[in-house]
């Protein structure tokens, strides 16, 4: 009787497998099935392409980056392997991935997504461009036929639209988690589906992604701020090959990753809350998607712009940085939680991720670039001076309309007073010139950008090839991936 009174009771755990989590099931379906054909998301995703690449040229300039590049082993290299863009490197796709992902990603300058999880979505080209190009050569070299960059563009706005849905009510960042995680699921799905798998496998390989160790977010933050935070996506890129190629082998998944109780991400990692989703899987994200065209952390971007024109409003009247007393920053909720900061900076990710220091350099010079973080731009006294005379506070509209689907502003109001008592208006703006909203503004602007970035890495013949490219789409859907590669190799 006493064993009818405890059914169940020492017969061990329930081992009957469910059916993989409607969640990965959901991205499984979408990268399998669904059809882009929304020609702002491919118009976008170019820009994105050569922008994202630009900036990883740009990281070439800058001998930390540099040093993570290149193969495991030095001198490797690898049959029909993956072209790291401005360098003479041939590796396997893992690897190829961490380089271009790292590339990439290096500066904080390629495009972002902001919502409950901000994150960067063209990290994803890591994974997309290293597979892309070494399943191209390697079909060439059985004479088959090369990817072309359709197909790359379209691996890159589902890449954008799986990250950026998971994001946008999901906040990863409150549980101490780093959003690359997300980047390693979003390239894990696109680089299944590229390398052939079938919607079963890609399911396994997702879930491989959600099992794998998950970054802390503990390196982008004081104390700790450190350059890792410059190749986590790198690091996010390859682990998703190596996870695709595992599956690709025979490798098995976990139905109940997410669901499983006690034992699954949603238990162990997100305070056992299931995701949130606002809206399908389209090409939404792609499409609002927000591009860097100042070299500030996206939730500083109209802080820096603000700066910018209080610095030429200070030149107006004679005065310098010199002459300011007092400096108010109101902004959203998100950029006091991250990039507010006091006391020393240690080191060029502490930097750029300070709004203080950010609107102080601008209001000092009346720019901003990656130079600007460098320990020896630091030295200047009066960006520390700034900085102590600077007061950061939430305006809850910003706050608000951050959130807002139809807005997703991201609003600054910088203002100043002077020693002499007299202030000059506060500059607001809410909405970014990389933002969709200001999208035919910041075309110019990202040609400009991508010129300066390609300047002392390629030929004049090259840089223009790949200048035009900007404009001319169907140029570039036609492009063999090898070959547009190669356009990026000294």
């Amino acid at each position: 009787m006493a064993g009818t009174a405890a059914a169940g009771v020492g017969h061990g755990e329930d081992n009957m497998r469910p059916p993989p989590d409607h969640v990965m099931q959901d991205i499984a379906d979408y990268v399998h099935n669904y059809q882009i054909d929304s020609d702002t998301a491919y118009d976008t995703a170019r820009l994105c392409l050569l922008d994202s690449l630009g900036c990883a040229m740009e990281a070439l300039r800058f001998p930390a980056a540099r040093a993570l590049c290149g193969p495991v082993v030095d001198g490797t290299i690898v049959p029909n392997g993956t072209r790291v863009v401005g360098t003479s490197y041939v590796l396997d796709p893992i690897r190829g991935a961490f380089n271009i992902g790292a590339l990439i990603r290096w500066l904080d300058f390629n495009d972002t997504w902001l919502a409950a999880e901000w994150g960067h979505p063209s990290d994803n080209l890591g994974a997309i461009l290293a597979v892309a190009d070494w399943l191209s050569r390697t079909n060439q070299s059985r004479g088959r036929a090369p990817l072309t960059m359709q197909d790359v563009l379209t691996a890159a706005i589902k890449a954008h639209e799986i990250q950026g849905n998971l994001a946008i009510l999901n906040s990863f960042n409150r549980v101490g988690l780093d959003h690359v995680v997300l980047v390693k699921v979003a390239s894990t799905a696109v680089v299944s589906h590229m390398l052939g798998l079938s919607r079963d496998q890609t399911i396994d390989a997702i879930s491989q992604a959600w099992v794998d160790g998950q970054p802390l977010r503990t390196y982008r933050h004081a104390p700790n701020a450190g350059s890792r935070k410059s190749w986590a996506a790198g690091d996010a890129c390859a682990r998703a090959v190596n996870l695709a190629l595992l599956v690709q082998r025979g490798e098995g998944g976990y139905n109940s990753v997410l669901t499983a109780k006690t034992w699954g991400f949603y238990d162990v990692l997100f305070k056992g809350r299931p995701f949130e989703f606002q809206r399908p899987y389209t090409s939404y994200v792609m499409e609002n998607v927000l591009f860097k065209l100042v070299p500030a952390e996206f939730h500083a971007q109209t802080a820096v712009e603000a700066a910018v024109e209080l610095h030429k409003q200070l030149q107006r009247r004679g005065k310098t940085s010199d002459d300011i007393q007092r400096i108010r920053i109101r902004t959203q909720e998100a950029a006091v939680r991250i990039i507010s900061k006091q006391g020393p900076l240690n080191n060029y990710a502490d930097r750029d991720h300070c709004i203080q220091y950010m609107v102080a350099v601008p209001l000092i010079k009346g720019s901003l670039e990656p130079s600007d973080y460098t320990d020896e731009a630091a030295a200047d006294a009066r960006i520390d001076a700034l900085r102590a005379k600077t007061r950061v506070e939430e305006e809850p509209r910003y706050t608000r309309e951050y959130y807002e689907p139809d807005k997703r502003s991201i609003g600054n109001a910088v203002s100043l007073v002077l020693n002499d008592g007299s202030a000059i208006d506060e500059v607001a703006l809410d909405y970014p010139v990389g933002h969709a909203r200001r999208r035919q503004e910041a075309v110019p602007l990202i040609e400009e950008k991508l010129a300066k970035h390609l300047h002392g890495h390629l030929t004049a013949e090259r840089r223009a090839q790949i200048l035009a490219l900007l404009t001319d789409h169907a140029s570039l859907l036609r492009m063999e991936v090898p070959a547009f590669m190669e356009l990026w190799i000294p």
